[in-house]
């Protein structure tokens, strides 16, 4: 797969994934926020919460168990923190999410996914 095709395909998911959570009550903050640590693809928030997701889309859902490691999250986390300070009001709490997707499955939401 080319870079071009790889990166539409991500965009895509990212497109499903901000879908499905706002169905699920969630509001966009953000989307493909780039920092110096990283990028975060999704930042939204429902109620207190906000949660910096990092979105995967594979081509089948066997692949998805593979799709996210501890080096991807710890990327996540540091970039997330390079920026919460611009989406947290006082007494929010913060987490890090994976929503894993794969055509014809339900998407499979992580919450708080990482924890250092």
């Amino acid at each position: 797969m080319t870079r071009q095709a790889a990166e539409r395909r991500g965009r895509g998911g990212e497109t499903r994934a901000a879908l499905w959570l706002g169905l699920q009550g969630w509001r966009m903050l953000g989307r493909r926020v780039k920092t110096p640590r990283g990028e975060i693809d999704l930042i939204v928030r429902r109620g207190g919460i906000v949660a910096f997701v990092e979105v995967k889309w594979r081509n089948s859902a066997a692949d998805l168990d593979h799709a996210i490691d501890e080096y991807r999250l710890r990327r996540v986390a540091a970039a997330a923190e390079a920026v919460a300070h611009r989406y947290l009001r006082a007494g929010d709490d913060m987490r890090i999410d994976v929503l894993l997707l794969a055509p014809r499955r339900f998407p499979r939401h992580i919450v708080n996914a990482w924890m250092p």
